[in-house]
């Protein structure tokens, strides 16, 4: 394995972190026998082989139902200062009711202090106030009592929201998405790297692209690396990037991101080209106009008739042209309408009923956008999708 200096937390992280969303019985909160022995087991096994690797972070959620239960069962079996554990508590308007969730984490996992914790999911302006108005000074108060060594924060909202909290200097690192499909948030990264703040990349395999199961046409353009390992490389060849969430299921499920950590040396001589080929298939499908600028003066769906999400539809749209990602694009997509603040916005059906006009008129391809949205729809549309949470 090999580490990064997690920011001013000065915890020497490592490049892979054990998230732990994949792996736990189920979704909701449960009585610990109904838990199958074999699950059990095999959350476990996962654990131990992760620890075997040198990946000593484990990350975890009060909103990933039986997770931070079974981990309580297993990480105590560990040595207490070779572990890195974090969780995540979301953000409510009574701080009372924050406190009470991280007191109920900290009591399953069995643990006497954390060393990472996330205030999860400050995703719009909302979230931030609640942030403001207590649930910051609350997680602040928990760390001066040494229940919590560091205070950080996860997002899954848009930038301009993701700097703001990073603005305040009040975070020692942050959680967030970002590898070669979505670099939106590179401004972010740029942000927390001044702030001298850790850097955790969040599902890089799954939001990244569905990496475990790549189209046919991005294992070519990858190759001599599979999708995963070039977008792992990818992630990890930016300095700034400190560690890569693996959602692992199952002990096996870190073998295929091992092969990426001989290549680390060689990033320079190996992404080149596979970028050029990426960016080439994209240029073809698309247009090298509308790959470089598509982007450009497209508002946020606060400002859009319809609440519709240009961006993310458009984003998705891309990529099924590019790399003929038609399963992600789906997914993805039928998560707008049901994602609630994790995933904001709404699809384009309809969309040919609405006057975006004054919306794109920052746009410079306002005339072919909302035909574009229509055949987004007409491509991605039809299934309702939950969050993993909500399942």
């Amino acid at each position: 394995m090999q580490y990064r200096r997690f920011g001013r937390t000065e915890l020497q992280m490592p490049v892979f972190s054990c998230g732990g969303m994949r792996y736990q019985h189920s979704w909701q909160d449960v009585d610990p026998q109904t838990i199958p022995a074999a699950g059990q087991r095999n959350l476990e096994a996962t654990i131990f082989r992760a620890f075997e690797l040198g990946i000593n972070h484990v990350e975890t959620a009060r909103g990933y139902g039986s997770s931070e239960l079974q981990l309580g069962q297993v990480l105590p079996q560990l040595p207490r200062d070779r572990l890195i554990v974090q969780t995540k508590v979301s953000p409510k308007p009574n701080p009372k009711d924050f406190i009470e969730q991280f007191e109920k984490s900290l009591s399953l996992l069995q643990l006497d202090y954390v060393d990472l914790f996330s205030i999860h999911g400050i995703n719009h302006d909302e979230t931030w106030c609640w942030c403001l108005e207590g649930c910051l000074e609350a997680a602040e108060e928990l760390k001066r009592q040494g229940l919590v060594r560091h205070v950080g924060f996860s997002t899954h909202g848009p930038t301009e929201v993701i700097v703001r909290a990073i603005a305040s200097g009040r975070f020692d690192y942050v959680n967030l998405h970002w590898y070669y499909i979505n670099q939106f948030n590179w401004p972010a990264i740029a942000a927390a790297q001044a702030q001298d703040m850790g850097v955790f990349i969040i599902s890089p395999s799954d939001k990244g692209g569905h990496l475990y199961n790549p189209t046919p046409k991005l294992q070519q353009l990858c190759a001599p690396l599979s999708p995963m390992v070039f977008n792992d490389l990818f992630c990890l060849s930016h300095p700034q990037v400190h560690t890569l969430s693996l959602g692992a299921a199952r002990p096996s499920d870190f073998d295929e991101h091992l092969k990426v950590l001989p290549l680390l040396a060689e990033a320079e001589a190996l992404l080149p080209p596979i970028l050029a080929r990426l960016e080439e298939a994209a240029i073809a499908a698309l247009g090298e106009d509308w790959y470089h600028n598509w982007h450009r003066g497209i508002p946020d769906q606060s400002q859009v008739p319809g609440n519709v999400n240009i961006h993310v539809i458009l984003w998705l749209y891309n990529l099924v042209q590019a790399y003929d990602m038609v399963d992600y694009g789906t997914a993805r997509y039928n998560l707008l309408e049901n994602g609630g603040h994790w995933f904001a916005g709404s699809q384009a059906k309809g969309v040919e009923k609405l006057d975006l006009e004054e919306a794109l008129r920052e746009s410079p391809f306002a005339a072919r956008i909302p035909a574009l949205l229509a055949e987004a729809h007409q491509l991605l549309g039809g299934r309702a999708v939950k969050r993993l949470s909500e399942s």
